[in-house]
């Protein structure tokens, strides 16, 4: 029996959504001439596989029917990266944002740009 596909994103998904986070459509071509330069070479067929499963996953739609095909986002970044980031917390840090944060901070030191922003973040009041 197949294993049923993961719904997680894979670290080459992941930089292809970020092609698509950062345009609007796309042709396949298009995407690996923007990943080459980021100096990401890869195959056309790779990336056709990549873009492919993707649409698989819900995470691209074709719009068009004709060659080459275009594609666009259907999630967006801020969802994306809401559900990883609350993946994370979930099964590493066992729910507990208090620990995540504690083990950010025990990582580096902040920067003044950074305590700023993240002053200005605790101080918004949210509805």
């Amino acid at each position: 029996m197949a294993r049923p596909p993961a719904k997680e994103l894979t670290q080459r998904e992941l930089e292809i959504m970020h092609v698509f986070w950062n345009a609007d459509v796309l042709t396949i071509a298009e995407v690996r001439d923007r990943l080459a330069d980021e100096g990401r070479e890869l195959a056309h067929t790779t990336v056709a596989t990549l873009v492919r499963i993707l649409a698989e996953k819900g995470f691209l739609d074709q719009i068009n029917a004709e060659r080459p095909f275009q594609y666009r986002s259907i999630r967006s970044f801020e969802e994306v990266s809401g559900s990883l980031l609350g993946d994370v917390v979930d099964r590493v840090f066992r729910g507990s944002r208090e620990e995540l944060l504690a083990r950010l901070l025990d990582q580096r030191k902040l920067t003044d740009e950074e305590r700023a922003m993240l002053e200005s973040i605790l101080r918004e009041e949210k509805p």
